[in-house]
Parts: structure tokens; C-alpha cells; sequence
């Protein structure tokens, strides 16, 4: 549970301007759908998935570490790790196991026989949304596993987008029909409440000394 109290004592250190921006954004934020992205060789894509992930509303990033192990580049991602939460997993077993146990449908990106074209996805389902490598896409293990498919249109030569071309395209559709649906897709209160707190501690200066001041006064 949160301790509201110790919440608050932070909230007054924050400026009125930051507690509001916080309210707004995690009035937009949701886990409806959720991103997952499959051992990707260059950081910086998984990273800029990361930053639509924070600009489009999606509160978590799953990331699937079984082969090159390499951490988000802070550069890349410009705090948006701040803001969004990352699970890491070392097998895609593990990971599908979690999103299954959590409610969502495994939905992988790539084009396939019994694919679905963005606009005719169905919202209404919490979906876990794979992405794989720039090389050689999602593995036979997802593809396997997935309950559906779905592919951006193209009318072009060129068959396949980049990583974070494609996953910055579907987010924001996705996530801008949500917002205009009836769709109960908002965080719920207990999740507010503690992101209101994690966010409040990552934007306060030497919090460890403000937690220590705040537990010595009780």
C-alpha cells in the first residue's frame, strides 16, 4: 500500500506546475496494450520504441535480453526511462508466460498469412504487441505462440520499416483510437497513486536525505 502521508510530504517539495503536468500525464497513460520487444541488435531502436511507448501513453516496455543482454542507451531514450517502466526478461518463454498471466493477448508485428491490417486491429482486447529484430524479425517461438497478427499497410516497393519506424506507426494509432474509444483503458487508481510517488522521488534532488528527514519526524 502507498503511505499517502509520505506522498504528500514530497508532493509539497514539487512544484504546482510538475504535480499538475504528472496528473495529466497519467491521466493519459495506460497498460491496456502493452510493447515487447525481442532481442533487438541496435539499442538505439529499442530505446526510441521506449520514448513513443512515452510519448503515445504506453506505461510499460518489455524487453527480451535472451541473446545480446544490452541495456536501454540513456542517450537515445532522453528520460524517457524515467517514465515508463521496463521489464526485462532472458527468454521469450518467460515473457509470453507474464503477459498471458497479466490478461494479454500475444500480438505479433510481421507480416503473415492470417495477418490483420492496423485499422482493422480490435482495440478492445489488452494486447502485448511484439517486435522483433531489424534482421530477421520475430522468432518462430513468438510466431508460434501469438493469438494474432498485424502489419502496417504499405503501398510501396519496400516491404519492411525499421524497428522503430514501425513501432512508433502502431502505438500512436493504436493508442489515439483507444483514447477515442469507450474503452476502459485508464491506469487504475493504485496505479496513479504509485506512479505519483515513483515519478515524485525520481524528480526530487537527494532524495535519500529527504526519506531520512521524513521518517525521522514521524
Amino acid at each position: 500500500m502507498i503511505d499517502l502521508d509520505y506522498l504528500h510530504f514530497l508532493e509539497n517539495i514539487l512544484t504546482e506546475n510538475r504535480k499538475n503536468k504528472f496528473l495529466k500525464v497519467l491521466g493519459n497513460r495506460t497498460k491496456h496494450f502493452t510493447v515487447v520487444v525481442e532481442d533487438v541488435f541496435q539499442m538505439h531502436n529499442a530505446s526510441a520504441v521506449m520514448r513513443s511507448c512515452e510519448v503515445f501513453g504506453i506505461q510499460e516496455l518489455n524487453v527480451i535480453e535472451q541473446r545480446y543482454g544490452k541495456s536501454i542507451d540513456k542517450e537515445i531514450a532522453m528520460g524517457a526511462q524515467k517514465w515508463v517502466d521496463i521489464n526485462t526478461f532472458d527468454s521469450v518463454a518467460s515473457c509470453i508466460d507474464r503477459m498471458k498471466s497479466k490478461g494479454y493477448q500475444i500480438i505479433a508485428t510481421t507480416p503473415h498469412e492470417n495477418d490483420c491490417l492496423l485499422d482493422d486491429f480490435d482495440i478492445s482486447k489488452p494486447s502485448a504487441l511484439f517486435f522483433g529484430t531489424e534482421r530477421d524479425g520475430l522468432s518462430e517461438e513468438i510466431l508460434a505462440c501469438a493469438d494474432g497478427y498485424l502489419k502496417i499497410p504499405m503501398v510501396g516497393f519496400t516491404e519492411s520499416l525499421n524497428i522503430s519506424v514501425s513501432a512508433a506507426i502502431i502505438i500512436q494509432n493504436l493508442t489515439n483510437r483507444l483514447q477515442n474509444s469507450d474503452i476502459d483503458w485508464h491506469l487504475s487508481d493504485q496505479e496513479i497513486l504509485e506512479k505519483r510517488l515513483a515519478w515524485a522521488m525520481s524528480s526530487i534532488k537527494d532524495i535519500k536525505r529527504i526519506e531520512a528527514r521524513y521518517y525521522s519526524e514521524m
